[in-house]
């Protein structure tokens, strides 16, 4: 297991790599640079610009800017933004644990319900309630996540006042007291509904068909001619051998939803990951754009080293060698 782990660690630096000679490509060959994205009318004297394009290096041959950008990125210094004017890294240091509580949320919301769905409709296959669930399921695939979203909004937040249709919490709130981790959660509950739900059909039809396909097994009808109760076969037996797939997509799932909530974090306009991309796509506000794109393509990669670690775990029969 560890010579396989840093193998694959290993293998994921020229992938890194080669996606930082993209992500870095497609930046310059975007209209303007990240002096073009200030908004600032002070600074729109082009002597200005032309004098700070020199100083951060816009005139140097493409090679020597990458160079100099890859070089600042592995230790640490992701640039400056256009946007904020403070280092790229406080600006992700202050969004991402929004996004990361949204993402934990999510996901809590999606294997809840596609445990509670998914265990009933494998063990009650092509019943009513089967049909009901598998209609939903389909719904919920056909349906894409930003009209979720804005139906979520007029119901739930304007029609009903249950749910705060922005933000990630009360403004008026101490930080650190009780009311305000109510208000946190208060506030990201809707979005991690719409993004946890929307998650929900895949894994639900997983869990059903393999509890399906496992309880016609051999090792099934053992447990049953032993006289082992029902609901331990399914519990005990059937279910350890089903949710080795969803243990699987654990991994590059949390990848997966981060960079899903673009859209739903825009717009619940919740200050997240999500948002700030798009607003960094929108102002120009380069270096924030490379550094996120290079963030999200490491917790890719880092996701699916973690998935089929966890698949050799929960499956003994599996080696990684």
């Amino acid at each position: 297991m560890l010579k396989y782990t840093i193998r694959r660690l290993l293998g994921m630096i020229p992938m890194l790599i080669l996606i930082s000679i993209v992500v870095f490509t497609l930046a310059k060959l975007m209209p303007g640079d990240s002096l073009s994205g200030e908004i600032d009318p002070l600074n729109t004297n082009p002597e200005y610009i032309a004098e700070m394009r020199e100083k951060l290096g816009y005139n140097e041959p493409l090679p020597v800017q990458y160079f100099d950008w890859i070089t600042g990125f592995l230790q640490g210094d992701f640039g400056k933004s256009t946007r904020f004017k403070v280092p790229v890294a406080d600006v992700i240091i202050e969004k991402i644990p929004n996004t990361l509580f949204l993402g934990v949320m999510s996901l809590l919301i999606t294997y809840i319900l596609a445990f509670l769905m998914g265990m009933y409709s494998g063990r009650k296959p092509y019943t009513i309630g089967d049909n009901a669930i598998a209609g939903v399921n389909y719904i919920m695939l056909a349906i894409p996540s930003f009209v979720a979203a804005v139906f979520a909004i007029y119901f739930f937040s304007f029609h009903l006042n249950w749910f705060p249709f922005g933000g990630s919490v009360d403004i008026l709130v101490e930080e650190g007291t009780l009311d305000y981790w109510f208000s946190r959660l208060h506030h990201v509950l809707l979005p991690a509904l719409v993004l946890g739900a929307m998650s929900t059909a895949s894994y639900t039809q997983f869990l059903r068909n393999d509890i399906i396909e496992n309880s016609r097994k051999d090792f099934v009808r053992t447990a049953r001619a032993k006289g082992t109760p029902l609901k331990k076969i399914y519990n005990v037996h059937i279910l350890r051998n089903s949710i080795i797939p969803l243990v699987t997509f654990l991994g590059f799932d949390f990848a997966a939803l981060i960079g899903g909530a673009i859209i739903t974090e825009t717009i619940f306009t919740y200050p997240g990951i999500g948002q700030l991309f798009l607003d960094s796509v929108t102002s120009r506000d380069y270096p924030t754009l490379m550094a996120l794109t290079m963030l999200l393509s490491f917790l890719t990669l880092a996701g699916n080293l973690i998935a089929d670690i966890l698949y050799g775990i929960v499956d003994p029969r599996i080696r990684l060698d």
